[in-house]
């Protein structure tokens, strides 16, 4: 694409509806890194966006606010540059719309034509239920013994402790990767479930916290955590998400999973 990215840069926003203003991001470059060609994925999964400042204006000037909820699958070709999607919602601010309906519908659209999928789009009022913050599931390894920093994540500091077959969730409040293009921190809880041999909480700990000088996209570090996860335990079902939290507005929850199915429809405190 000969378009530069605006991550990074100054850019001048805009005060209408532009769909250009949208910067997809091919997948195939960072799933080529982990070993992953053109085939079929040996995942399933979702981008789920929360947005938080979304507004438009009604035809005789009243200005409307939703909460938003965008799901992007895993499986699109292509995936949109966080401050792009910023950029393109920000513009909505300005722009008439007949009806919160025709809000959804254009933003599918036109997030559908830039990844290649099938998104889908929720607006929900500011009180909703559904978008109000919880505790993350299952058991926190934040106290789980640390061997000491590590440089980057890496297969082998992954391990098991027996292979009894478990199933359980764990959580860590502790994942901090870096922005590849900025090199600003991006801060997240990661939630493993699975069923398979019994990892090794430090071990695991260890491995989450080597992502904290990691430069990469936030679908391709979880896309990362599931393969090596997958490859250390062989297990019989596995799901990974991070849930990062917010950036302008923004908070982005990318979800894989061995079992094809629908993202958890939850966010947590700080996002």
């Amino acid at each position: 694409m000969d378009r530069q990215s605006p991550l990074g840069r100054q850019v001048s926003g805009s005060t209408q509806y532009d769909p250009s203003l949208l910067f997809p991001i091919e997948r195939s470059e960072g799933r080529a890194r982990l070993g992953l060609g053109a085939g079929r994925l040996p995942f399933s999964g979702t981008d789920v966006w929360h947005a938080y400042e979304l507004s438009w204006l009604e035809a005789g000037g009243r200005p409307r606010v939703a909460l938003g909820r965008i799901e992007v699958p895993a499986d699109s070709p292509r995936m949109v540059e966080s401050k792009s999607l910023k950029l393109y919602l920000n513009a909505f601010n300005g722009s008439i719309f007949a009806d919160a309906g025709a809000v959804r519908e254009t933003i599918a659209r036109d997030l559908g034509e830039a990844t290649g999928g099938a998104v889908t789009v929720t607006l929900a009022g500011l009180d909703d239920p559904a978008f109000q913050g919880m505790a993350a599931p299952g058991q926190c390894i934040d106290e789980a013994p640390l061997a000491g920093p590590v440089d980057a994540p890496a297969l082998d500091l992954l391990r098991v402790d027996a292979e009894d077959q478990v199933e359980e969730t764990l959580h860590s409040h502790l994942l901090r990767s870096l922005c590849p293009v900025t090199a600003q921190p991006d801060w997240a809880t990661v939630v493993i479930s699975y069923r398979g041999p019994r990892l090794n909480r430090g071990a695991l700990l260890a491995y989450l916290v080597a992502y904290r000088e990691q430069q990469d996209f936030h679908e391709q570090c979880v896309e990362r955590m599931f393969l090596d996860l997958a490859a250390a335990l062989s297990p019989e079902t596995l799901a990974v998400q991070a849930l990062y939290t917010r950036r302008g507005g923004l908070a982005i929850s990318p979800w894989r999973s061995s079992v094809p199915g629908k993202a958890p429809q939850y966010r947590l405190h700080r996002q």
